[in-house]
């Protein structure tokens, strides 16, 4: 007889593929650090008050930025730009920035832009066009020094301003914010591609408005099984998940250090109906589900439901 779980005013029955443990998507982690942070209105009153001589030196912080890149011999090998910066590639950086400076000085807290920074993390580590690979201390080192440049600027613009501490406190909450999103996105690239064999994802129909992509290759360390590959898919790929997984929320008993009892609410993941994995061609829901150990040269395949 087949088991039932209710959840969400859905059944999922013992064979349909399940997941747990799959990390915090950017939402979630953009409004519990916001939370933590105690962002508020002090602190976008205090921003605002610095919009305007910010605003007049992005352009200088843009170009800045990058000129300092191309000068850190580090940074400039790290970009293929030992002989000089490459003219296109210095344009794209340039216009990456420049948007990412717009969304920071207009106070963008929206979910969006969460997503935007998330991503953002991602290229970093080489998972952009180029596939140039950031390593996190020069990521965190960048925040830090655009950190810095926006208090040399107020304190030129706005000598012995009032409002100028204030500002540059809530400055650093904020840019502590968009890194640690950034960081986000970079964690789920870097295990993408930790591993010792290759496999193949292929994606299909709207799973491809997701990846933006026909398939990828993800590297796996030796006995992984189906989770793996599904936990790391749906951290690189988060914005799906309210689409194919419903959640269930478990209560697990737990004791802390004086023996008391506690219980810990923890999300298991299901597949909603009509989605469909494929393991070189059978389907993971009558072979052994998430469980499936995976082989090298085994092949993955991803359908939502539907045509």
């Amino acid at each position: 007889m087949k088991a039932f779980a209710q959840f969400n005013g859905r059944t999922a029955t013992d064979d349909t593929w399940q997941l747990s443990k799959l990390g915090p998507t950017p939402e979630e982690e953009w409004d519990r650090l916001q939370h933590f942070l105690g962002l508020g209105k002090p602190d976008f009153d205090a921003m605002l008050a610095t919009v305007e001589p910010l605003f007049r030196r992005g352009h200088e912080l843009v170009v800045g930025t990058y000129d300092y890149l191309l000068n850190h011999h580090d940074t400039a090998v790290i970009l293929g730009w030992e002989k000089g910066a490459n003219p296109e590639h210095l344009a794209e950086r340039r216009r990456f920035f420049t948007v990412w400076l717009a969304r920071t000085l207009g106070l963008d807290l929206s979910h969006d832009f969460a997503h935007y920074l998330f991503h953002a993390g991602q290229v970093h580590a080489a998972h952009g066009p180029r596939q140039v690979h950031v390593p996190k201390m020069y990521v965190i080192g960048s925040i830090s020094l655009v950190n810095a440049t926006f208090a040399r600027f107020l304190t030129e613009e706005m000598p012995g301003n009032p409002i100028v501490p204030a500002a540059l406190a809530s400055w650093n909450k904020l840019l502590s914010l968009h890194l640690h999103l950034m960081l986000l996105g970079y964690q789920t690239a870097r295990a993408w591609d930790e591993g010792d064999f290759p496999i193949e994802l292929s994606f299909f129909g709207r799973v491809r408005n997701y990846t933006r992509r026909h398939s990828m290759v993800m590297h796996l360390p030796e006995d992984s099984r189906m989770a793996t590959v599904l936990g790391r898919f749906f951290n690189y790929f988060p914005k799906i998940r309210p689409d194919a997984l419903a959640v269930e929320w478990l209560g697990k008993d737990r004791v802390d250090e004086q023996g008391r009892p506690w219980l810990v609410p923890e999300k298991r993941y299901w597949a909603k109906k009509g989605w469909l994995v494929l393991l070189n061609g059978r389907n993971i829901s009558f072979e052994n589900g998430s469980n499936q150990i995976i082989q090298p040269g085994d092949k993955v395949s991803i359908f939502p439901p539907g045509r």
